[in-house]
């Protein structure tokens, strides 16, 4: 099995190109194989190209296995590996996801820096996968850990809950995350981030995602981050997230559809032994 590995602001994937490979991947092998320890680490799997209803898709993986519905890094990572590997020479187009359509912009000959437009996004509880009736899910008030925290959740294809907080630090949503994860509230479970607002045109971020744990990085918490405080009237538009692992540019237009900008990096090509998975 050979796979590329990237990251994009600290947030690390492993590229798994199926015309190369004929391997299935199942929910154990990609566990093994992210394993920081015992295998090659990562946090998580992006594979393709697949046709799906004549459309180009891929798939994004969590390190424990299962299917995530996006993935912002991990699709313009593979974004990235198309036009580097010459599968395209386009400078736009749309890809699949388990959530839908995105559509991709090569803002530099590299392929490195790229604009993704990730659709609209939704404060609905059905789409968000939120128990109760049906609602906006703004200002909910959920209990993790023992304490209370003023909640708004937002889908941008993937399910996040948004904390708006005076300071954030990794062992505060590392805290929370842990608690707010499997929560009742969350029937399929849910990314975490807090966020605290710099001023109207920046705010920082620290991520918990639903699978994988704390990272440094994430795209579509970012976008859910800039979608929540917008929502509220705290940000304008147009804003710049910063992370642990660097910044990611976001802008909301006004039927709520949400872009972002943000930079990959190649870092090794890795080839699996084949008895990598008899034995530990």
């Amino acid at each position: 099995m050979e796979f590329y590995k990237y990251h994009s602001l600290g947030n690390d994937y492993l590229v798994y190109d199926i015309q190369k490979n004929r391997e299935e991947l199942t929910a154990e092998k990609i566990s093994r194989i992210c394993d920081r320890n015992f295998g090659i680490g990562s946090d998580g799997i992006v594979a393709g190209l697949y046709e799906k209803d004549g459309n180009a898709s891929v798939r994004v993986f969590n390190p424990d296995g299962t299917e995530a519905e996006q993935g912002g890094n991990a699709v313009r990572i593979f974004a990235h590996y198309l036009k580097a590997s010459g599968y395209t020479k386009r400078e736009t187009f749309s890809l699949y996801t388990k959530s839908g359509k995105v559509e991709i912009r090569y803002l530099n000959s590299e392929g490195t820096r790229i604009q993704m437009t990730m659709g609209r996004l939704s404060f609905s509880s059905r789409k968000i996968g939120l128990s109760g009736p049906e609602r906006e899910a703004v200002h909910e008030y959920f209990n993790f850990g023992g304490e209370e925290y003023d909640c708004t959740c937002v889908s941008v294809g993937n399910p996040h809950c948004v904390i708006i907080l005076d300071q954030v630090d990794r062992e505060k949503i590392c805290s929370i995350g842990k608690y707010s994860e499997c929560a009742d509230y969350f029937p399929e479970r849910i990314n975490t981030q807090i966020v605290k607002i710099q001023d109207k045109n920046n705010i920082q971020i620290e991520t918990f995602e639903r699978g994988v744990g704390y990272t440094l990085s994430s795209a579509t918490g970012s976008c859910a981050a800039a979608g929540a405080a917008y929502r509220q009237g705290l940000i304008d538009s147009d804003v710049m997230v910063h992370m642990p692992g660097g910044k990611l540019w976001t802008q909301i237009d006004e039927d709520w559809n949400v872009k972002m900008i943000g930079s990959v990096k190649r870092i090794c090509k890795i080839e699996l032994f084949d008895d990598f998975f008899t034995g530990r």
